[in-house]
C-alpha cells in the first residue's frame, strides 16, 4: 500500500493540529475525512466560529464530521463509511474504544510532551510552568487509559529560560507535523518498533501530569520563590495568561491584571509582605516575593489592551500603597 491508497481520517481542533493536517495534505497523503469540534458562537453578535482545523479542511474540500457525542450511532455510521485504514489524533478529545479501535491499522496520537511525562490536556503549559529545560513530541497508539499507549517516535527540544509557552507551542507544532508524517511513513513501510511506556518509567523519577488549566489555576501565588513565579508566568503566556489582583488600601474593589512578561530579581531581603509593590510610578514595578522580586514588564488591565509597563504606569500609576493579592 502507498500513501495515496492509505485511507486516513484526521481528528483535531486548534491551531496546533492544523500544521500536521497541512503536512499530510501537502505531502500527498489520502486524508478522506476530518473530525473536529462543533462550531461555537462567541462575541457580541454571537458570531459562529469554525475550528482552525475545519477552516483548513474546507479550503481543501475534505469531508468534515463535527459530532457532539462520539458514541452517537449516526456519527459512528458516518465514520465507518469513510473506511479508514488509519486514524490520526492531534489535540482533539478523549476517544471511546469504538472509535479508536475502528481502523485496521489503529489510531495514533501526537502528544506535545516526552511521554510518559506530562500526560494530560495541557502538556506544553505545564512543562514551562514547572521550569523544565526540555520537552518534545511523541506519537503513540491509543488504548484505554489516556496517553499511555505504545510509543512510536519521540523528538525533543530545549526550553530556553527566557522562552514563553507561545514560543515552545510553535516549535512543537512544526516538529510534531514532521513526526506525524514520519509515523505514517513507518506504518506504510511496516518498519514500526513501538515501546511500552512502562519501559521508560524510572522508579526514582517523579511522573508529572498536565491537567486542564482553569482560570483559578492561573492565579499567581506571590509567596513562591522568584524563579517559580517567573516560570509560572511564562508557562501561561500569552494564553491563557497568569493574573493577579491589585488592591489600593483606600479601595474596596481590587483591579485584575494579566501578566505576560517578567524578570526575576533574586536577592536577600527580610521582607515578609509578599505581593507588596515597589515602583517609581514611571518606569518599573517590582513585586516582593520569597527570595527577591519579580519585575513586571508586560501587563494587561481587564478590558484593556496589553501594554509595556511604562505605558501601563501612565494610565495606572502604582506606588508602595498598592499590593498584589
Amino acid at each position: 500500500m502507498d500513501k495515496k491508497s492509505l485511507r486516513i481520517v484526521y481528528m483535531g481542533t486548534p491551531d496546533f493540529a492544523v500544521e500536521s493536517l497541512k503536512s499530510l495534505v501537502n505531502g500527498g497523503y489520502n486524508v478522506v475525512g476530518v473530525i473536529t469540534m462543533p462550531d461555537k458562537r462567541a462575541g457580541r453578535g454571537h458570531k459562529l466560529f469554525f475550528s482552525p482545523v475545519k477552516e483548513f479542511a474546507l479550503t481543501q474540500g475534505i469531508p468534515i464530521l463535527q459530532p457532539e457525542k462520539l458514541k452517537d450511532e449516526s456519527f459512528l455510521t458516518a465514520l465507518r463509511a469513510w473506511k479508514a485504514d488509519l486514524q490520526i489524533v492531534v489535540a482533539f478529545r478523549m476517544l471511546p474504544e469504538v472509535v479508536w479501535d475502528m481502523p485496521r491499522l489503529g489510531t495514533f496520537n501526537l502528544h506535545a510532551s516526552l511521554l510518559p511525562q506530562y500526560r494530560g490536556a495541557a502538556p506544553i503549559n505545564w512543562a514551562v510552568m514547572n521550569g523544565e529545560t526540555k520537552t518534545g513530541v511523541t506519537t503513540f497508539f491509543l488504548k484505554h487509559e489516556i496517553d499511555t499507549g505504545k510509543i512510536i517516535f519521540q523528538e525533543e527540544i530545549e526550553i530556553p529560560d527566557q522562552a514563553c509557552v507561545g514560543d515552545i507551542h510553535d516549535q512543537l507544532m512544526e516538529m510534531g507535523a514532521r513526526l506525524v508524517v514520519k509515523t505514517v511513513d513507518a506504518i506504510l513501510d511496516n518498519t514500526l518498533q513501538t515501546v511500552e511506556q512502562e519501559q521508560l518509567i524510572d522508579q526514582t523519577l517523579e511522573l508529572k501530569s498536565a491537567p486542564k488549566i482553569f482560570k483559578e489555576t492561573c492565579r499567581i501565588d506571590w509567596k513562591q520563590p522568584a524563579k517559580r513565579i517567573y516560570d509560572f508566568i511564562r508557562g501561561l503566556s500569552p494564553y491563557p495568561a497568569a493574573w493577579t489582583e491589585i488592591l489600593h488600601p483606600e479601595s474596596e474593589q481590587p483591579a485584575t491584571i494579566k501578566i505576560f512578561e517578567t524578570e526575576k530579581r533574586i536577592c536577600n531581603h527580610h521582607r515578609k509582605d509578599f505581593g507588596a509593590i515597589v515602583s517609581d510610578g514611571k518606569t518599573f514595578v517590582d513585586i516582593v516575593v520569597l527570595d527577591g522580586y519579580v519585575r513586571l514588564l508586560s501587563v494587561q488591565l481587564a478590558g484593556k489592551k496589553r501594554l509595556e509597563i511604562s505605558e501601563f504606569l501612565r494610565g495606572f500609576p502604582l506606588n508602595s500603597s498598592f499590593r498584589c493579592l
